[in-house]
């Protein structure tokens, strides 16, 4: 580092520190308002406001994105995993096998249909589905597995896919929060019968209101989720089946056709600020404190979110004092599905799923969307630092780990 950038380096540590949001969805929108706005007038001018050619084209698109050989756009991810059971005809009931540390979705759309959640423990270093524990839990009335990639990163799923195989069970993605991701030189979506995604406007790929995306390689399979999503007709006005109204909007297709272009490359300045993020924890000596996240073996991480462990029940007090310093944070999630009320029929236990419980006690997510300042980072950690009461064992600071190509590196330096 020559002078001058120590002379930096020295004065933002000596700056005020500033607030920081948990999400600024306004610094992806800027750079894009007019192509957006262009896009959406286009389909005000069309007509065409539900599953017209902007959804064929988003079909297309992440098919093509994820590998999979077909994608089928829906209203929202929460449709896309009760449109994904319905299509292997899940019924009252039959079991569902899913994880307890995950979004209420993924178990709603099993209760929905009259079946039964049956809840797994996690892996405490990824959050996700731990293989292990699925066998065990596998009975006669088990009719599927539904693994969630959690935060951005993959499930074990060859492990996964393993037990399925032995007991003949599909395995739905549950790829919400994991557009992106991947395990060695696959795709999350295209690794179990079918994954699930959803275009919240929190997502890595978010639209401007709901919407969703399942996808298959399967023929059979997106045949029966095309003629599910709309109310089982075919041809008009002709119902085979009983589906549902799950129609993605044209406006939000063109919107999220609009984004994909750019994913992989915000997907990159994640990567690039869960690295800074690490480099100035460990800086501060935080990473003998907290667990910070680790990205597994023949993982593609996509750091929807960068999740802390507070250890010693201090989770929530931290948490306080980053709100008082205007520091966004986020518990995901405060409690297990197992322990929600809704399903204390089920009768688990409080211990039953011991580190589903565990992470709902200690986990805190901290900003990292792709847009996030040098600055904005040192002072997350700073705070945390002041929390705890350390200081950096490194006054001159650390460097920005460097990116991965060009383009990004002069995108990324428009935010330091």
């Amino acid at each position: 580092m020559d002078g001058s950038s120590r002379k930096n380096s020295h004065a933002a540590h000596e700056a005020p520190l500033p607030a920081v949001p948990l999400l600024d969805m306004q610094r992806q929108y800027e750079p894009l308002r007019e192509t957006i706005r262009a896009a959406i007038d286009r389909v005000c001018e069309s007509g065409r406001f539900i599953m017209g050619p902007d959804c064929d084209q988003l079909e297309q698109g992440i098919a093509s994105y994820t590998g999979a050989k077909h994608a089928i756009g829906c209203a929202s991810g929460s449709d896309a995993l009760l449109l994904a059971l319905m299509a292997i005809e899940i019924k009252p009931g039959d079991e569902v096998i899913v994880p307890s540390f995950t979004f209420f979705a993924t178990a709603s759309a099993v209760s929905r249909l009259g079946a039964v959640p049956v809840f797994v423990d996690i892996e405490p270093v990824t959050y996700n589905l731990d293989p292990a524990a699925i066998a065990a839990r596998i009975t006669p009335a088990t009719k599927a597995i539904i693994p969630v990639h959690l935060f951005g990163q993959c499930a074990d799923m060859d492990a996964i896919r393993a037990v399925a195989a032995a007991h003949n069970l599909p395995v739905i993605e549950d790829a919400a929060q994991a557009i992106g991701a991947g395990l060695g030189d696959r795709s999350a979506g295209a690794i179990g019968d079918m994954g699930c995604f959803s275009f919240y406007p929190t997502k890595n790929l978010g639209g401007f209101g709901d919407g969703g995306m399942l996808t298959t390689d399967s023929d059979e399979l997106v045949a029966r989720l095309k003629l599910l999503r709309a109310h089982g007709m075919e041809p008009r006005y002709f119902h085979k089946v009983v589906g549902i109204n799950s129609r993605l909007d044209s406006i939000q297709a063109a919107v999220l056709n609009v984004k994909l272009p750019h994913l992989n490359r915000w997907a990159q300045l994640r990567r690039a600020n869960a690295e800074f993020y690490i480099e100035l924890f460990c800086e501060h000596g935080l990473d003998q404190i907290l667990s910070l996240p680790v990205t597994a073996p023949q993982r593609r991480h996509v750091w929807n979110q960068f999740v802390i462990r507070v250890p010693d029940g201090r989770r929530d007090a931290l948490r306080a004092h980053l709100t008082t310093a205007k520091i966004g944070s986020e518990i995901y999630y405060p409690l297990g599905l197992h322990e929600q009320e809704c399903y204390s029929s089920l009768g688990y236990p409080k211990g039953s799923l011991p580190e589903s419980e565990r992470a709902a006690a200690q986990t805190l997510a901290i900003p990292i969307f792709p847009e996030l300042r040098v600055l904005e980072q040192r002072a997350v950690v700073n705070r945390i630092a002041e929390f705890f009461k350390v200081s950096p064992k490194t006054p001159s600071g650390v460097k920005r780990p460097k990116f991965l190509d060009r383009r990004t590196a002069d995108r990324a330096n428009r935010f330091v």
